[in-house]
Formats: C-alpha cells, structure tokens, sequence
C-alpha cells in the first residue's frame, strides 16, 4: 500500500471539505445579512404584527334624510363585549359578571371565556350604559368597545321602502341595501402591543385608526305625506278587513316619491319579530302539520322554513315586488294608444249592449244591461269594456304591442329599490283578437303597481317617460352637499296633444263619470277606478283600485291605491276613489297647491 499517496487523498477531501464548509459558512452569512439589512423592515414588521391585537372600530352609517331634512334612520351608540383569552386573570370573576350583566347562561359564557383564541366576542349590541358597568369592573382580558346600531325614530314608517340593517351594520332590503355605498362608513382599528404569551404591555398603551363616519343620504319621501297615507291605508284595510292596501304618491312630472306604503308595516327596530297574523299563521301551520302526522324533526325544520317564508313575505314591497291584473285603470294605456294612433277620436259614438263578441267569445261589460248609445268620452266616463275592446281591435296586434313598447311596459321602471318585478306580458305571437280584447281594459297579464303609476304619470305629464325615484342627493356627516342625483328626461311617448286629451277625459271620469267619489270641491282632479278579479277567477278574490292625479290640467301630484282581497262592497269606485279623496284633501294644500273653483262651485258657495 502507498500510503503517500493515501495521505496525499486524505489532504485533498480535508481541503475540499473545509472549503465546502466555508463556502456554505459564507452563504449563510450571506443571507443572514439579507435578511438584517435588505429584508429587515419586513421581518420587523412581521414580528411586530405576532405582538399585535387588533379590535375593528364600526363607523357610523350615514342617515336617511327625508325631504324636508327630517331623520328617518340614524345611529345609536352601543358596545361589543369581547375577552382575550391570555390575559384573563380571573376567569370565575368573568364568567359571573358577564353572566350577571349580559343576562346570559354561565354555560354560554365560559364556552367562549375559556376557549383559546386571540379574542372571542361575548355579544355585540349591547346598551351603553351595561357597557360603561362592565368597563367599570376593571377586568383583565374584558374589552368593551363602543359601536353603533341602525335605529328608526318612527319605528314602522316606510318600513319598506327604508329596509334594515343586519348585525354587521349592512343594508338588507330597501334604500338601506340600495345606497349601500353611499351609506356605509370606512371602519377604524384599535392596536394593542402584547408579549410573546399575548398580555397586553401596559407600557405600549393603545393606538387608534378613527372611523370615518358614512355619507348622510336625503330622499324624496316626505314624512308628513308617510304618515298620513299609511294611516289612510290602514283605516281602509281595517274597515274593508282586506289582507293588504298599497298607495303611492308621486310627483308625475320628475318622477319624485313622495310617499309608497304597503300596509300592514314592520317594525324596522325589531325587524325579524313576526307581526300578530304572521305568527299566528306560523302556529296554525305547525297545528295542521301534527295533525297530518309529521315527525318532530321535521316539525322544526318545516317551523324555521315557514318562519322565514313570513318574514320575506313581511319585508316584501307589493308596490315594486308583485305584479296585478290593473284591470280597468290600464284603459288609460288603451285610450293613450288609440288616441296617439288615430283609431278614435272624442266624437266617435258607439253602442254596448252589455256585451262584445270577439270570435267564439261573449266577453260582457261590467255593466250587464248595457250603456246604450255613448260617445268615446262618455265610454271612458263609464269605464265600458265593449267600447275598449272595439279600440283594442281597431289597434290590432301589432300597432297594440307597438305602443306597450313605446310607453316602458314591457321594461322595468328603473326605481332605486332592489327587487323591481317585470311585466307578465304575454308573447306577441301568442296573442289571438280574445286575448286583445282582454288586455284592452287590463286583464289577462300583470304589471307592477309602480309601473302603472309611472305609466300614467308619464300619459298626463305631457307624454315625457319618467323615472319614479326617491334618491334626491348625498350630504357628508357635517352636511356638507356631496352629490346631486340626475335622472335624465325619458322619451316623448305620446304627443303632448294626446296627453292633454288624456288629462281632459280622465277629469270628466271624476266630476261625472265612475271615479265621482274621488272628486274634490276645489280642485280639478283626474282619474280611473278598477275593479279586477285574481285568477283562479272561481275564487271571487278581487282587488279595488283608483288611480288620480291633481291638477288636471297640470299634473303636480298623483296617487294610487290597490286594496288586496276586500270584504263586502269591493268595486274601486266605491272603495278605493274615496281613499285618494282624502288623501288629495290633506295634502294638495299642504303641498302648496292652491283650490281653483269653478264658478258653479263659487255660486254654491
């Protein structure tokens, strides 16, 4: 064996390992001093946020303004109780202040004291006052930070239009959810600096990132008009014991809402308690399900679905959300459309019998006997279904779909409320001359409440499609003006001829014809009665309507009422005209629009 040789190998892997082990020695110095200098900044704060408790700051949501600047939604101060677990010091003292003060079970608050997290929230909306006793106490790891929670001065007003708020301070229906951006503020933080087993260094104190509070949002709504259409509404639902009455009022010249209520209302401070009836037909429900032999399980599951049915069904605006057969009122679309095309004038006379056959149809006037021998303005005075169907078929299919086009019908209004429902129109190659003749005095589709009174405001406005609205401008929190909302003008869809027409028959309907009982000593107001049936027909459910706007000659306001199911007389000449009577007596003078008799009126007076 040479061990030179051997020798001279062994030197060789030494030298070799050693300047391995140098060459690694300088990487990791290498990358040792990359990371203390180049990277430094981002390990520090890396370290820095392990030693860091971070608690959010809710900001306050901006207001709902109404038009006068009265404050529809606003903002309560309320506390979130939390613990940080590692720094308790007295878990039993914890528990049973906590348990004292929050009205909570000790099983329900030890669960959440005991359990290992960086923080563990204990309940959120808490009053102010049980949040100032609990800091009071003084304990270790308990944080009481102040929030803020939605709250309605005026509790059910608007309920539907307004919406609510869930538990994390965001819009759920309405305006609330609809100008969510506008609304919502930019939450702060409260930085805390803990050592490595999570307590708090007294020392290092606390740094706060303020909130930034919401923008205020003012609508069109007027609360004065709010209140006093939804006690309209209820009167009327209570006399007539009908399951809902919906009215809108709005201006039909830009499209501003003054007022829409769907009654009965909800609570928006307790939003997710069912009313009387609704909980009422929660029990019958469960009651019906025992006796047909349900399993217990299932009775709770079907109990939280059928709960949750009644609350949608509670939060639900049948103003924008549901759609009608408007019956008669949707004469004033047939005539527009007749008038504007040139298939009737004023002086055309025609003859009811009390019926029209239309193919294999005898499709009857709600005026059995018949009206005899009338003139177009005497037709519309007495609502006569033979007479609309005639323009109807004068029309023809084509020109009569023509026109639905033309007036928005077979497209949403665009209100700023989600949820908006369409028309329930049927297909244009579907339509025989029986299905015309019914859609020409407003059976056989549906349409929103909404969209008729948008359609209408724009037939009498001077034939200008308007965009119904409540979304008037966005203040910041020192009212400061912010943003101005634009609608732009919609398309001239009939000629202001046509609309003067419109606004000249429809005031006869009102002084001499089926809608009298909406007259108003005065004032010249205009418009048409409906009385339409749900469908399946053999149910005898019916639903009463009036549509009416004032002046007549110069639209300022217009109303509409739809009362749901009445009981007894439920012709909307009867019911529904008289409602829009009152409410154009409160408030035309209290809009400023003054009374303009005539002079049979003054030398009555």
């Amino acid at each position: 064996m040479d061990f030179g040789k051997l020798h001279t190998f062994h030197r060789k892997k030494t030298v070799i390992i050693f300047l391995a082990c140098i060459a690694a020695l300088a990487v990791l110095i290498g990358r040792l001093g990359y990371l203390m200098l180049g990277k430094a900044e981002y390990y520090g704060k890396k370290a820095e946020d392990l030693h860091e408790r971070e608690r959010p700051i809710k900001a306050a949501r901006g207001r709902i303004l109404d038009a006068n600047g009265t404050v529809l939604a606003d903002n309560r101060t309320v506390c979130t109780i939390s613990v940080v677990h590692s720094q308790i010091t007295d878990t039993e003292e914890v528990i049973r202040v906590l348990c004292r003060e929050l009205g909570l079970t000790e099983e329900t608050v030890r669960k959440k004291v005991e359990k290992v997290s960086s923080m563990e929230r204990i309940r959120s909306n808490v009053d102010k006052e049980t949040g100032d006793r609990i800091r009071s106490y003084g304990l270790a790891g308990v944080k009481v930070d102040e929030d803020y929670k939605r709250y309605y001065p005026f509790g059910s007003l608007a309920s539907k239009v307004l919406g609510f708020t869930g538990s994390d301070n965001q819009g759920i229906i309405g305006l609330e959810v609809q100008y969510e951006e506008v609304l919502q503020g930019t939450e702060g933080k409260i930085l805390t600096l803990t050592d490595a087993r999570g307590i708090e260094l007294p020392e290092a104190g606390e740094s706060r990132l303020e909130p930034e509070a919401g923008n205020d949002l003012q609508i069109s709504l007027d609360y004065n008009i709010q209140k006093y259409i939804e006690q309209e509404a209820l009167r009327v639902m209570e006399q007539k014991q009908a399951d809902s009455v919906s009215i809108i009022v709005m201006n039909p010249q830009n499209g501003e809402i003054y007022g829409m209520t769907n009654v009965p209302e909800f609570d928006l401070n307790d939003p997710f308690t069912l009313t009387e009836a609704a909980e009422e037909e929660v029990k019958q429900t469960e009651t019906e399900e025992e006796t047909e032999g349900e399993t217990a399980q299932t009775e709770t599951k079907s109990q939280e679905q059928i709960t949750q049915e009644k609350l949608n069904q509670m939060w639900r605006n049948g103003c924008i959300n549901d759609t009608y057969e408007p019956g008669s009122t949707f004469k004033i679309i047939t005539a527009s459309a007749g008038l504007e095309a040139g298939v009737v004038s004023l002086e055309d006379s025609f003859h009811c019998p009390g019926y029209k056959i239309v193919e294999d149809r005898r499709i009857r006037c709600h005026k059995t006997a018949g009206h005899g021998a009338e003139t177009f303005v005497q037709a519309v005075q007495n609502s006569c279904n033979p007479v609309f169907i005639e323009v109807g078929l004068r029309l023809g299919v084509d020109r009569f779909f023509q026109y639905i086009r033309q007036f928005g019908l077979l497209e949403k209004t665009g209100i700023d409320l989600p949820g908006e429902a369409a028309t329930i129109m049927h297909k244009q190659e579907n339509v025989g001359q029986v299905e015309l003749a019914t859609m020409s005095f407003g059976q056989s589709f549906q349409i929103t409440p909404i969209q008729l009174a948008a359609t209408v405001s724009s037939l009498v406005n001077g034939g200008r499609r308007i965009i119904p609205h409540f979304g008037v401008s966005v203040k910041d929190s020192s009212g400061v003006l912010r943003q101005v909302f634009e609608y732009p003008e919609g398309e001239q869809i009939v000629s202001e001829k046509t609309s003067e027409t419109m606004q000249y028959l429809l005031e006869h309907v009102v002084a001499d014809g089926s809608g009298n009982r909406a007259y108003l000593e005065g004032y010249h107001v205009g418009g048409k009665t409906a009385t339409s049936e749900t469908l399946p027909r053999s149910a005898n459910i019916y639903i009463s309507s009036f549509v009416g706007f004032a002046p007549a000659d110069d639209p300022q306001v217009l109303a509409l009422c739809i009362i749901n199911h009445p009981q007894g007389v439920y012709y909307g000449g009867t019911i529904a005209a008289p409602v829009i009577q009152r409410v154009f007596a409160n408030i035309l003078p209290y809009l400023g629009i003054e009374a303009d008799l005539t002079e049979l009126e003054t030398e009555k007076d």
